[in-house]
């Protein structure tokens, strides 16, 4: 008997329980005394990719002093009732490492770098990325990440739709649903399925009011952790 679907869209108030600063704890447009401006977007790498390529090797490196939280722990251990996906905006790898076997990263990845000259290129990365590190087609390497000015991978988001339209039950942790596209997601959700979001503006959002959805105004670990027991149950 298949097991019905759970798709999770996740964003970054999960990953700031496990100590990963966001931008929206980023004071001023600032990340680190980093100008979000001058490392995170398509100028910014033509201007200065060493800057850029420092600025995420920071990130890797804060990456790999943290640990998954219960949270993801808890959207892992749902595959054992049901089979779960999960569409996340964070570049991490926390949902990975949590054991989810199944996830989409709409914005990149910071564990992955890829050829300038061919976006297909992709490789593991675990330590710093150079000036002077370059592909198999000798162009340099950047981070795996979809920087402000530039779209999403086109395949990725249609994967990310194809698990919506078949999910039985739609949970949004984490994010208050103001980044395009992923905000749209929601909207690919059949009317049938069961709708729940966590995060601590919960009761600010308005989705769809044509619909069923369960608010849960809690940060990701306390809402999972409601939840959790809720679906384990089922």
């Amino acid at each position: 008997m298949q097991k019905p679907k759970i798709l999770f869209l996740t964003g970054a108030g999960i990953s700031a329980e496990s100590g990963l600063q966001t931008f929206r704890d980023s004071q001023d447009g600032l990340w680190d005394n980093y100008k979000i401006e001058d490392v995170c977007t398509t100028e910014a790498w033509n201007n200065n990719p060493a800057l850029v390529l420092d600025f995420y090797n920071q990130r890797r490196k804060q990456c790999h002093d943290a640990k998954p939280n219960l949270a993801h722990e808890l959207i892992a251990k749902l595959e054992e009732h049901y089979e779960v996906v999960v569409v996340t905006q964070n570049v991490d790898n926390l949902h990975e490492r949590a054991g989810s076997t199944k996830v989409i990263h709409l914005h990149g990845e910071l564990m992955k770098s890829r050829s300038t000259a061919n976006p297909k290129l992709l490789y593991n990365r675990d330590g710093d990325v150079l000036i002077g590190d370059l592909c198999e087609q000798n162009s340099q390497l950047r981070p795996h990440i979809v920087f402000f000015g530039e779209g999403l991978d086109q395949s990725i988001h249609d994967a990310a739709i194809k698990e919506a339209v078949t999910c039985a039950v739609f949970v949004v942790v984490g994010t208050s649903l103001k980044v395009s596209p992923a905000n749209a997601l929601p909207y690919y959700v059949p009317f049938a399925s069961q709708m729940v979001v966590i995060d601590p503006l919960a009761h600010e959002m308005d989705i769809d009011d044509e619909r069923s959805i369960y608010y849960l105004s809690e940060k990701a670990t306390d809402g999972m952790q409601q939840l959790y027991e809720v679906l384990s149950k089922l």
